[in-house]
């Protein structure tokens, strides 16, 4: 197979010099307060449908933005171009669109002391010297694994290896300059089983920073057909009362409403069902939710935030209470608070739970709804209102009875987060939020 093109890709320190150039950029330009986050990814993937390759491809995307504060007035721009000519282009750019803005008191860069003076090598960087053949080789060795583990495996969304390398740098007119490089690599599988004219149709993958730590392909595309095997004999329940469980692939955003809610602009712009709520007991005594951002190889790891502000480790939620906010500067100073070094998001939310097996939960369970997938967007997020379609299992004396499908899960997420009985050791470690499966000891349950 011909070698795919691949123009060069910049490294950290071509990163940080083109970081610097556009800040030195905007201080001649007068900018009161800049700052400068500049990307490179590289990537490579590749898909097999029934043993043929349906897609391959090869990414190396980089970009530079700018952000400049004048007189409390906010401009931006960015470019995928990075020459010199570009870049002070761009940097006129942001600076003429300040100019446009309303005046904004809240505006400008994190506070210079909250800057991080020291960056935590996190060990985020494992490359992966995939040949396109090499991906496309187990790609459809994923997938054959899953069509010749069952005859009622009757079809295919395909096989698919992943592999990213990226490196991020930002910098600000406070004198911080940082950087680092990561790697992200996967395998996934997609099949559909049918049955007595029922189709199903379910997934697995595995994700890793290194390479070594990746689930077998062969293994992933077993793990997708005995999931959508056993969706087949899906059957409605009639409406009731019972408890769920939710697995940890959805136990996590089930907890990442409550999230969503406590982040600085749902807050200030006082659009949340947990508004205000600093202090209230919002789950039950044995939940606690906390940030550990230096988690080495986590998949949400990061020694500083978006901003440059250093990362550290928190408790958010401590005995079911609310301790802080998720905030950035901006949304911070909007609510007269501090940063929580969230500017971006979260880093490694971790969300401790029992001894407890998901077997286990299931039999304590006694008669309950697993669900394995959420359908829809059936969250308010002012009124914590939950109405979710859902697939899953029907479990009766604690053992699993057949698949569930057509059925709607409700509730109101404060009160269900209280009703949370148990949280299980099964943490699913393929995400920024670290979570077993969440036991809910009643919900609303719409069937036939």
């Amino acid at each position: 197979m011909a070698e795919i093109a691949q123009r060069e890709s910049l490294g950290r320190g071509e990163l940080e010099n083109l970081v610097a150039l556009a800040l030195d950029e905007a201080r001649n330009l007068g900018a009161d307060q800049a700052e400068v986050a500049a990307s490179q990814d590289t990537g490579l993937s590749a898909t097999a449908r029934l043993g043929d390759v349906e897609n391959l491809e090869f990414t190396n995307d980089r970009g530079i933005g700018i952000t400049v504060y004048k007189n409390s007035c906010k401009g931006g721009a960015s470019t995928s171009d990075v020459s010199p000519a570009a870049i002070r282009e761009a940097v006129a750019k942001a600076c003429s669109f300040a100019t446009l803005t309303a005046e904004d008191e809240h505006a400008g860069l994190a506070d210079a002391g909250r800057m991080a003076s020291e960056l935590i090598d996190l060990d985020l960087e494992h490359p992966w010297s995939l040949s396109a053949e090499q991906a496309i080789a187990l790609a459809i060795e994923t997938e054959s694994a899953a069509l010749s583990h069952d005859k009622r495996i009757s079809n295919s969304e395909g096989g698919t290896v992943t592999t990213n390398h990226g490196i991020s740098a930002y910098g600000n007119t406070h004198g911080f300059l940082g950087s680092y490089s990561k790697t992200s690599h996967s395998v996934s599988c997609v099949v559909l089983a049918e049955a007595d004219g029922n189709m199903q149709r379910d997934f697995h993958y595995t994700t890793s920073r290194v390479p070594g730590d990746l689930e077998d392909a062969a293994s992933v595309g077993v793990r997708a057909a005995e999931k959508t095997l056993a969706r087949l004999g899906a059957k409605k329940i009639r409406t009731t009362t019972a408890p769920v469980l939710y697995v940890p692939e959805l136990a996590r955003g089930f907890i990442g409403h409550a999230i969503s809610a406590i982040a600085g602009g749902a807050q200030y712009r006082r659009a949340s069902f947990l508004l205000d709520a600093i202090g209230e007991k919002i789950f039950p005594d044995f939940v606690q939710i906390q940030e550990r951002p230096h988690i080495s190889q986590g998949q949400a790891s990061r020694s500083y935030d978006g901003e440059g502000v250093a990362t550290y480790d928190h408790d958010i939620f401590s005995e079911g209470v609310l301790q802080c906010y998720v905030l950035g500067s901006y949304s911070a100073r909007r609510l007269g608070l501090e940063t929580t070094a969230n500017a971006g998001g979260t880093h490694n939310l971790v969300v401790p739970g029992s001894d407890t097996d998901r077997a286990q939960l299931i039999a304590d369970m006694g008669t309950g709804f697993v669900v394995e997938e959420l359908i829809g967007q059936g969250v308010n997020p002012v009124t914590g209102d939950y109405s979710r379609g859902a697939v899953g299992q029907w479990v009766e004396n604690g053992e699993i009875q057949h698949a569930v499908h057509e059925v709607t899960i409700a509730g109101n997420l404060r009160e269900l987060y209280q009703r949370i009985a148990a949280i299980g050791s099964d943490q699913d470690l393929r995400s920024g939020t670290r979570c077993g499966s969440i036991l809910v000891e009643e919900m609303t349950i719409a069937g036939a």
